[in-house]
């Protein structure tokens, strides 16, 4: 138990990838988290062939607590788009993201744990403001765990649109070192240029999340299948392949 134990108090691990915990660094803790999205995706091989390419999203995470219950977090997104040309598409830089995170109680105090995070992204077409409301239960070992997730998008061609991106997920540790769980995540836009067609509906994924914790360092996992148009034929373009894998590790520093 030990091990658990120093874990908690050296790292904010992610038991679910999509789903932000309830907790907050401890001031002046600091913490390095590195994800990667894949997803396969239809784009044309350099001989015009369509093949089967993975969607990447790269993102760095650098967090700080500011206070006990008070964090700020940067971050630097990477991402390619395999639908938008032929042959190898190239990882570009999308921008860069603040955000702070703010524990309203401390754990157990409220019936429902809460935390409250805006974030603010300049990317490399729009501006975005992005607002959730994290929640979390513990029952002994098993964490039910929520995020009620929208997001603003201002786009620089002077578009706007709602992007819902609620999740939701169960967690229980089998070891101290060890965490099993389930995990559902939606995304839609709403109001968008893009408002009707594959991209812009509402998807959901749902898979098992797996987490490893070592002292400093931790590592979660987890692969999602996608739940809505599973008799639709992918096409190029689409950016939400039928498989969704997001990988995150994080180190206390």
């Amino acid at each position: 138990m030990s091990l658990a134990v120093a874990g908690a108090a050296w790292a904010n691990p992610r038991a679910l990838p999509f789903t932000y915990p309830y907790e907050t660094l401890p001031k002046d803790g600091l913490e390095v988290e590195q994800y990667v999205d894949l997803s396969p995706v239809r784009s044309y091989d350099t001989s015009g062939r369509l093949t089967w390419t993975p969607r990447a999203i790269l993102t760095s995470e650098i967090e700080y607590g500011l206070t006990d219950k008070l964090e700020l977090a940067l971050y630097f997104q990477f991402s390619n788009d395999p639908g938008a040309s032929s042959g190898e598409d190239a990882l570009r830089f999308d921008g860069i993201k603040q955000r702070l995170r703010y524990r309203l109680a401390e754990q157990g105090d409220w019936p429902v744990d809460v935390s409250l995070y805006l974030e603010v992204a300049e990317l490399r077409n729009e501006i975005e403001v992005e607002a959730k409301v994290n929640l979390a239960r513990r029952f002994g070992p098993v964490r039910l765990m929520a995020n009620l997730w929208v997001e603003r998008e201002f786009y620089y061609t002077g578009d706007q649109e709602w992007v819902l991106h609620p999740t939701a997920g169960a967690t229980v540790q089998i070891f101290p070192w060890l965490n099993l769980g389930l995990e559902y995540w939606m995304h839609w836009e709403l109001g968008g240029p893009g408002e009707g067609t594959f991209n812009a509906q509402p998807h959901h994924f749902l898979g098992p999340a797996f987490m490893v914790q070592f002292k400093r360092l931790w590592w979660s996992v987890a692969p999602y299948i996608r739940l809505d148009g599973l008799s639709r034929v992918p096409q190029r373009g689409d950016l939400f392949g039928r498989v969704w894998v997001r990988s995150v590790i994080g180190i206390d520093l």
